[in-house]
């Protein structure tokens, strides 16, 4: 389960109370033992959040609490929180981001690209999977940036989050007879897409719900085939470097 926004904006408030002195409250209060089990417990039941892990950081008595890709910050005996990027202060990197990007990593094989929109560029040996909305403007800046942009597949998986027929423009974008087609008339000529009826189920409510699980919050979502993710528009330049890393690492691998 993600934590929801309103729940995240009130941890943030509360970690500012923790630190002018709600640190009393019997709800964090807790006797010291040492364990993730504790901290987790604790954070879980003030704030009334699902905790999916607690861990050491490597810097003296501080824990990392995770709450799905959300991170803040404690102390063994659970007696604050601080809601907050943690910099490094010999290297100057951004631990929290680092931590993040790599908590938000999915396994490219995991995905159902079956379900996806498919658009092959040249001789498509790289590959992106990216979740739009088809009323999604950056999505549509997106899809002509791919136009310069050598050898790549691009799995689009249709996610109407955005308007009202969006559902209905992605159902008729899925049930085409050539989905590349009309999907590229629509994104990148305006062309309103047909009517069209499917056989079977789409996989559009499945598609929202793998969205929510890997914690899509908005249109365009990048993932690529090292695991990592980019939210949002990207130049063809930006891109291509982009994709040439991932290859690279790949092939390492």
């Amino acid at each position: 389960m993600k934590l929801h926004l309103n729940k995240w904006a009130r941890l943030k408030a509360l970690s500012l109370c923790c630190l002018l002195g709600f640190a009393s409250s019997p709800l964090l209060a807790q006797e010291a033992t040492n364990t993730t089990d504790s901290i987790k417990e604790a954070i879980a039941s003030a704030f009334e959040v699902e905790v999916t892990a607690v861990e050491k950081t490597p810097y003296e008595g501080i824990y990392e609490v995770q709450m799905g890709t959300n991170i803040v910050y404690t102390t063994e005996k659970a007696d604050f929180v601080i809601a907050g990027n943690l910099i490094d202060a010999k290297t100057k990197n951004d631990v929290t981001s680092e931590r993040v990007a790599k908590l938000s990593e999915v396994p490219f094989e995991s995905l159902p690209i079956e379900q996806a929109v498919k658009r092959v560029i040249g001789n498509g040996e790289r590959k992106v999977a990216i979740f739009e909305d088809p009323n999604c403007g950056y999505c549509k800046k997106l899809y002509k940036e791919f136009e310069n942009v050598d050898n790549v597949t691009v799995y689009t998986f249709l996610m109407p989050i955005l308007a009202p027929d969006s559902m209905v423009k992605a159902k008729n974008i899925w049930c085409a007879k050539d989905q590349a087609l009309v999907w590229g008339n629509w994104m990148g000529k305006n062309e309103t897409p047909p009517t069209a009826k499917c056989e079977d189920e789409t996989p559009i409510n499945r598609i929202l719900a793998l969205g929510r699980d890997l914690g899509v919050q908005g249109t365009p979502a990048m993932f690529f085939e090292d695991g990592s993710r980019i939210n949002g528009y990207m130049p063809a330049k930006n891109l291509n470097e982009v994709l040439d890393r991932q290859s690279r690492k790949v092939s390492q691998n």
